[in-house]
Protein backbone atom coordinates (compact mmCIF):
# COMPACT_ATOMS: atom_id res chain seq x y z
CA UNK A 1 0.00 0.00 0.00
CA UNK A 2 2.75 2.23 1.23
CA UNK A 3 6.01 0.61 0.43
CA UNK A 4 8.58 3.21 -0.74
CA UNK A 5 8.86 4.64 2.61
CA UNK A 6 10.95 7.45 1.91
CA UNK A 7 13.80 8.39 -0.85
CA UNK A 8 16.92 9.94 -0.46
CA UNK A 9 18.98 10.33 -3.68
CA UNK A 10 19.23 6.73 -4.99
CA UNK A 11 18.22 5.40 -2.06
CA UNK A 12 15.11 3.82 -1.28
CA UNK A 13 13.75 3.00 2.21
CA UNK A 14 11.11 0.09 1.39
CA UNK A 15 8.10 -0.45 4.15
CA UNK A 16 8.41 -4.28 3.56
CA UNK A 17 12.47 -4.54 4.32
CA UNK A 18 12.02 -1.77 7.28
CA UNK A 19 9.06 -3.74 8.88
CA UNK A 20 11.38 -6.83 8.93
CA UNK A 21 14.26 -5.08 9.66
CA UNK A 22 12.01 -3.46 13.42
CA UNK A 23 10.89 -7.21 14.00
CA UNK A 24 14.06 -8.43 14.13
CA UNK A 25 15.53 -5.98 16.77
CA UNK A 26 12.30 -6.16 18.58
CA UNK A 27 12.47 -10.11 18.97
CA UNK A 28 16.31 -9.53 19.96
CA UNK A 29 15.23 -7.11 22.72
CA UNK A 30 12.49 -9.68 23.68
CA UNK A 31 14.75 -12.62 23.74
CA UNK A 32 17.40 -10.67 25.77
CA UNK A 33 14.77 -9.80 28.56
CA UNK A 34 13.48 -13.57 28.57
CA UNK A 35 16.96 -14.71 28.53
CA UNK A 36 17.69 -12.92 31.60
CA UNK A 37 14.77 -13.62 33.31
CA UNK A 38 15.51 -17.71 32.85
CA UNK A 39 19.30 -17.39 34.13
CA UNK A 40 20.21 -17.92 30.29
CA UNK A 41 23.05 -16.00 28.37
CA UNK A 42 22.31 -12.76 26.50
CA UNK A 43 25.05 -13.43 23.94
CA UNK A 44 23.91 -16.92 22.56
CA UNK A 45 20.64 -14.53 22.11
CA UNK A 46 22.05 -12.38 19.46
CA UNK A 47 24.43 -15.51 18.28
CA UNK A 48 21.11 -17.84 17.54
CA UNK A 49 19.24 -14.75 16.32
CA UNK A 50 22.27 -14.12 13.58
CA UNK A 51 22.50 -18.12 12.26
CA UNK A 52 18.46 -18.59 12.74
CA UNK A 53 17.76 -15.00 10.78
CA UNK A 54 20.36 -16.39 7.83
CA UNK A 55 18.79 -19.94 7.95
CA UNK A 56 15.33 -18.92 8.06
CA UNK A 57 15.45 -16.73 5.23
CA UNK A 58 17.33 -18.73 2.74
CA UNK A 59 15.17 -21.93 4.10
CA UNK A 60 12.10 -19.88 3.37
CA UNK A 61 13.09 -19.01 -0.40
CA UNK A 62 14.13 -22.13 -0.77
CA UNK A 63 10.80 -23.37 0.18
CA UNK A 64 9.08 -20.45 -2.21
CA UNK A 65 11.35 -22.13 -5.12
CA UNK A 66 9.99 -25.49 -4.51
CA UNK A 67 6.56 -23.97 -4.68
CA UNK A 68 6.92 -22.49 -7.49
CA UNK A 69 9.27 -25.06 -9.12
CA UNK A 70 7.30 -24.39 -12.46
CA UNK A 71 8.64 -20.99 -12.44
CA UNK A 72 12.10 -21.86 -11.26
CA UNK A 73 12.83 -23.85 -13.98
CA UNK A 74 11.78 -21.34 -16.72
CA UNK A 75 13.30 -18.63 -14.87
CA UNK A 76 15.82 -19.80 -12.15
CA UNK A 77 17.46 -16.53 -11.45
CA UNK A 78 14.05 -14.60 -11.75
CA UNK A 79 12.15 -16.76 -8.89
CA UNK A 80 15.36 -16.10 -6.41
CA UNK A 81 16.05 -12.64 -7.01
CA UNK A 82 11.74 -12.01 -6.61
CA UNK A 83 10.14 -11.17 -3.13
CA UNK A 84 8.58 -14.34 -2.61
CA UNK A 85 9.25 -16.37 0.45
CA UNK A 86 7.33 -19.05 2.32
CA UNK A 87 7.51 -18.51 6.15
CA UNK A 88 7.19 -22.44 7.00
CA UNK A 89 10.52 -22.66 5.22
CA UNK A 90 12.26 -20.10 7.77
CA UNK A 91 10.36 -21.55 11.00
CA UNK A 92 11.50 -24.65 9.69
CA UNK A 93 14.95 -24.11 8.85
CA UNK A 94 15.54 -21.72 11.72
CA UNK A 95 14.59 -24.80 14.02
CA UNK A 96 16.79 -26.93 12.15
CA UNK A 97 19.67 -24.63 12.53
CA UNK A 98 19.12 -23.62 15.90
CA UNK A 99 19.38 -27.30 16.52
CA UNK A 100 22.59 -27.78 14.95
CA UNK A 101 24.13 -24.51 16.73
CA UNK A 102 23.08 -25.73 20.07
CA UNK A 103 24.89 -29.01 19.53
CA UNK A 104 27.48 -27.51 18.65
CA UNK A 105 27.88 -24.92 21.56
CA UNK A 106 26.53 -27.92 23.83
CA UNK A 107 23.50 -26.10 24.82
CA UNK A 108 20.34 -27.54 26.23
CA UNK A 109 18.14 -27.07 22.63
CA UNK A 110 14.65 -26.88 24.52
CA UNK A 111 16.10 -23.75 26.88
CA UNK A 112 16.47 -22.00 23.81
CA UNK A 113 13.49 -23.10 21.63
CA UNK A 114 11.24 -21.59 24.50
CA UNK A 115 12.90 -19.08 24.63
CA UNK A 116 13.35 -18.01 20.60
CA UNK A 117 10.15 -18.85 19.42
CA UNK A 118 7.77 -16.21 21.45
CA UNK A 119 10.12 -13.26 20.54
CA UNK A 120 9.31 -14.74 16.61
CA UNK A 121 6.10 -14.30 16.93
CA UNK A 122 7.16 -10.71 17.68
CA UNK A 123 9.38 -10.50 14.28
CA UNK A 124 6.31 -12.33 12.40
CA UNK A 125 3.84 -9.32 13.46
CA UNK A 126 6.02 -6.22 12.46
CA UNK A 127 6.88 -8.70 9.57
CA UNK A 128 3.07 -8.89 8.04
CA UNK A 129 2.92 -5.33 8.81
CA UNK A 130 5.09 -5.18 5.76
CA UNK A 131 3.20 -7.31 3.89
CA UNK A 132 0.50 -5.18 3.84
CA UNK A 133 2.24 -1.89 2.51
CA UNK A 134 3.87 -4.29 -0.20
CA UNK A 135 0.42 -5.44 -0.81
CA UNK A 136 1.53 -9.15 -0.86
CA UNK A 137 -0.33 -11.84 0.85
CA UNK A 138 -3.69 -9.93 -0.16
CA UNK A 139 -6.55 -11.36 0.73
CA UNK A 140 -10.16 -12.37 -1.18
CA UNK A 141 -12.61 -9.91 -2.46
CA UNK A 142 -14.70 -8.90 0.16
CA UNK A 143 -18.03 -6.41 0.51
CA UNK A 144 -17.85 -6.28 4.21
CA UNK A 145 -16.75 -3.32 6.36
CA UNK A 146 -13.82 -5.10 7.00
CA UNK A 147 -12.46 -4.77 3.70
CA UNK A 148 -8.76 -2.60 2.71
CA UNK A 149 -8.85 -0.98 -0.76
CA UNK A 150 -5.29 -1.09 -2.45
CA UNK A 151 -4.45 1.46 -5.32
CA UNK A 152 -0.80 1.23 -6.33
CA UNK A 153 0.15 -2.03 -5.56
CA UNK A 154 2.15 -4.07 -7.52
CA UNK A 155 0.57 -7.25 -5.35
CA UNK A 156 -2.77 -6.89 -5.03
CA UNK A 157 -5.17 -5.73 -7.24
CA UNK A 158 -6.19 -2.40 -7.22
CA UNK A 159 -10.00 -0.23 -7.10
CA UNK A 160 -11.12 -3.29 -5.22
CA UNK A 161 -12.31 -4.35 -1.14
CA UNK A 162 -9.71 -7.21 -0.42
CA UNK A 163 -10.07 -8.80 3.38
CA UNK A 164 -6.56 -7.65 5.23
CA UNK A 165 -5.40 -10.34 5.66
CA UNK A 166 -1.99 -9.36 6.69
CA UNK A 167 -3.12 -7.19 9.54
CA UNK A 168 -5.45 -10.11 10.33
CA UNK A 169 -1.99 -12.14 10.64
CA UNK A 170 -0.11 -9.73 12.17
CA UNK A 171 -2.82 -8.96 14.51
CA UNK A 172 -3.06 -12.50 15.44
CA UNK A 173 1.34 -12.97 15.90
CA UNK A 174 1.31 -9.86 18.32
CA UNK A 175 -1.45 -11.37 20.54
CA UNK A 176 -0.02 -15.14 20.48
CA UNK A 177 3.47 -13.15 21.52
CA UNK A 178 1.54 -11.61 24.59
CA UNK A 179 0.18 -15.22 25.39
CA UNK A 180 3.49 -16.93 24.96
CA UNK A 181 5.32 -14.30 26.82
CA UNK A 182 2.79 -14.64 30.04
CA UNK A 183 2.68 -17.93 29.35
CA UNK A 184 6.86 -18.34 30.03
CA UNK A 185 6.33 -16.31 33.30
CA UNK A 186 6.51 -19.44 35.28
CA UNK A 187 9.44 -22.53 34.06
CA UNK A 188 7.27 -24.77 32.72
CA UNK A 189 8.32 -28.18 31.15
CA UNK A 190 11.22 -27.74 28.68
CA UNK A 191 9.79 -27.71 25.23
CA UNK A 192 6.04 -26.45 26.44
CA UNK A 193 6.19 -22.72 25.66
CA UNK A 194 7.66 -23.59 22.13
CA UNK A 195 5.57 -26.15 21.39
CA UNK A 196 2.66 -23.86 22.03
CA UNK A 197 3.73 -21.62 19.64
CA UNK A 198 3.92 -24.24 17.18
CA UNK A 199 0.41 -25.04 18.27
CA UNK A 200 -1.23 -21.98 17.85
CA UNK A 201 0.94 -20.45 14.81
CA UNK A 202 -0.30 -24.00 12.80
CA UNK A 203 -4.09 -22.93 13.70
CA UNK A 204 -4.31 -19.45 13.04
CA UNK A 205 -2.53 -19.88 9.71
CA UNK A 206 -4.73 -22.37 8.61
CA UNK A 207 -7.41 -20.55 9.17
CA UNK A 208 -6.11 -17.14 7.55
CA UNK A 209 -5.24 -19.10 4.99
CA UNK A 210 -8.91 -19.79 4.14
CA UNK A 211 -9.38 -15.46 3.11
CA UNK A 212 -6.41 -15.30 0.88
CA UNK A 213 -5.98 -14.98 -2.71
CA UNK A 214 -2.78 -15.04 -3.68
CA UNK A 215 -0.96 -18.15 -5.10
CA UNK A 216 0.84 -19.58 -3.03
CA UNK A 217 0.70 -23.59 -3.94
CA UNK A 218 -1.66 -26.51 -3.23
CA UNK A 219 -1.67 -30.12 -2.15
CA UNK A 220 -4.99 -30.83 -3.01
CA UNK A 221 -7.79 -29.07 -2.05
CA UNK A 222 -5.18 -27.82 0.87
CA UNK A 223 -3.12 -24.94 0.18
CA UNK A 224 0.57 -25.72 0.40
CA UNK A 225 1.13 -23.77 4.30
CA UNK A 226 -2.44 -25.48 5.16
CA UNK A 227 -0.67 -28.70 4.58
CA UNK A 228 2.22 -28.31 5.88
CA UNK A 229 0.02 -26.95 9.61
CA UNK A 230 -1.17 -30.28 10.19
CA UNK A 231 2.47 -31.62 10.70
CA UNK A 232 3.39 -28.65 12.33
CA UNK A 233 0.30 -29.12 14.64
CA UNK A 234 0.99 -32.41 15.14
CA UNK A 235 4.87 -31.85 16.27
CA UNK A 236 3.71 -29.08 18.35
CA UNK A 237 0.86 -31.17 20.41
CA UNK A 238 3.37 -34.52 20.71
CA UNK A 239 6.28 -31.77 22.18
CA UNK A 240 3.81 -30.05 24.34
CA UNK A 241 2.24 -33.51 26.26
CA UNK A 242 5.21 -35.46 26.34
CA UNK A 243 7.37 -33.64 29.37
CA UNK A 244 11.07 -32.49 29.01
CA UNK A 245 11.61 -31.01 32.62
CA UNK A 246 10.48 -30.45 36.08
CA UNK A 247 8.60 -27.02 36.47
CA UNK A 248 10.01 -24.87 39.07
CA UNK A 249 9.24 -21.22 40.74
CA UNK A 250 7.92 -17.94 39.47
CA UNK A 251 10.06 -16.12 37.33
CA UNK A 252 9.18 -12.79 39.24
Amino acid sequence: MYNDILTIGPVTIHGYGLMIGIGILCAIFAGIWLAKKKGLSPDEVYNLTFVCVIAGISCAKLLFCIVEWKNFIKDPLGTLGSDGFVVYGGIIGGTLIAGLYTKIRKLDFWDYFDLVLPSVAIAQGFGRIGCFLAGCCYGQRTDSWFGITFHDSGYAPNGVALYPTQLMSSAGCFIMAGILFFYARKDRAKGKTGALYLIMYSIGRAIIEMFRNDYRGSIGFLSTSQFISIFILIIGLIIFFVPKGKQSEDIQ
